[in-house]
């Protein structure tokens, strides 16, 4: 009477830490019970040196006594306990003045004296092995569970990109949360200057502008399938020289349909190829795509399009010829925008080539079952200037 009478005290104070804590004991050992209570009975018919050199670890019961006989013992508030498992401390709990209210020192493990004027109320307790998990193994199995839940890759889970939110193009993820998603992606609800817009011809500055210098030699990469479009990660010294400034080739990727519109039409796809200068600005070309013949470069990079989200393909050397996706004529729209995906970074130099070029249904038809939509909605101008360059 005298035992349950304590224990009915313990679970009516606030202490719900320490509840946690019994719990938490009580989960971790429970499940091998049976297995220490074998070891017990084995030890009944030992000798007393063999009882005393395979002592019995505690049992979840006996744990739960300790904890809740040290937290009696006059643990003084605003300190930590510890529970000791194995020889390894555990900083369980930290007592505040509101969770134990002052009790009477009882005998415990230590004395009184030293219980309330140590800074750490320790517990001993020895474990059988295996009753706790491997941390390690835990974690990833937490990790593994959260990605089947949300739909997460194994490539996700085993990265630690758990607990990462991901944009999409359709559903609560959509376009129109990209801005509330993280911190970091704001600037795709707040920004003044974001891609893509549509291009009004008659609204546009008209007049003589420089030609774009395409640099584009034989040269190599991979093709990677990023689940949200397909992109090929050039290796090679492509560029273009435009505005004073020459900005090297690093992927170039596509989105179907376009996202720029020309006089409220749209294509069937666009191509950007995504450029740096030393200075960091990016500057993109975008190559709008309409049904026709097929294209040759399309075609090498379908080749080897890898299906899974986060696989690549590397491309056999000299496999890619980028003026392949190019138009004859290549005078363009030229504006200042920003990426069309998150973080939709600003500042972003914007050259869309005025002359679309040709892809094959067949190669349209190959895209839009991977990816249907991957098209983010116009932009508003904001009184942006677009240069029509004649």
């Amino acid at each position: 009477m005298q035992s349950s009478h304590r224990l009915s005290h313990l679970f009516s104070l606030p202490a719900r830490r320490v509840l946690f804590a019994l719990l938490l004991i009580s989960g971790l050992c429970g499940r091998h019970g049976s297995a220490i209570g074998q070891e017990q009975r084995a030890g009944t018919n030992a000798s007393p040196a063999a009882a005393a050199a395979k002592k019995p670890a505690a049992t979840a019961k006996e744990i739960g006594a300790q904890v809740k006989e040290a937290v009696e013992s006059g643990v003084k508030p605003s300190k930590r306990l510890t529970l000791t498992i194995n020889g390894k401390e555990k900083n369980l709990i930290n007592m505040q003045d509101s969770v134990l209210p002052a009790k009477p020192a009882v005998a415990a493990r230590a004395s009184t004296a030293a219980a309330v004027a140590a800074p750490v109320a320790t517990v001993s307790i020895q474990v059988a092995p295996g009753a706790i998990p491997n941390p390690a193994a835990s974690r990833q199995a937490l990790r593994a569970r959260a990605a089947a839940s949300v739909g997460h890759t194994a490539a996700d889970a085993s990265a630690g990109n758990i607990g990462d939110v991901h944009w999409a193009y359709e559903g609560e993820n959509g376009p129109q949360a990209w801005g509330r998603l993280k911190p970091e992606f704001n600037i795709c609800a707040i920004g003044k200057r974001q891609s893509p817009i549509i291009i009004e011809e008659s609204a546009t500055l008209r007049g003589p502008a420089e030609p774009i210098q395409f640099g584009y030699p034989a040269s190599s990469g991979s093709v990677v399938n990023n689940g949200h479009t397909i992109q090929v990660d050039v290796v090679g010294d492509n560029s273009i020289t435009v505005r004073g400034s020459t900005y090297k080739l690093l992927q170039f990727h596509f989105h179907h349909p376009s996202e720029e519109q020309i006089n409220d039409r749209s294509f069937a796809m666009v191509a950007h190829l995504v450029h740096r200068n030393n200075e960091g600005q990016l500057a993109v070309v975008a190559v709008l795509l309409e049904a026709g013949d097929a294209n040759p470069l399309i075609h090498k990079v379908w080749t080897y399009m890898p299906l899974d989200a986060g696989d690549r393909v590397r491309l056999p050397d000299g496999t890619l010829t980028m003026a392949e996706l190019l138009p004859k004529d290549q005078r363009y729209y030229q504006f200042i925008g920003s990426l069309t995906t998150p973080p939709c970074s600003e500042g972003v130099l914007w050259l869309v080539l005025k002359q679309t070029v040709t892809i094959s249904r067949e190669q349209l038809r190959l895209f839009g079952q991977l990816f249907p939509n991957n098209a983010r909605p116009v932009q508003a101008l904001n009184g942006r200037a677009v240069r029509d360059a004649q």
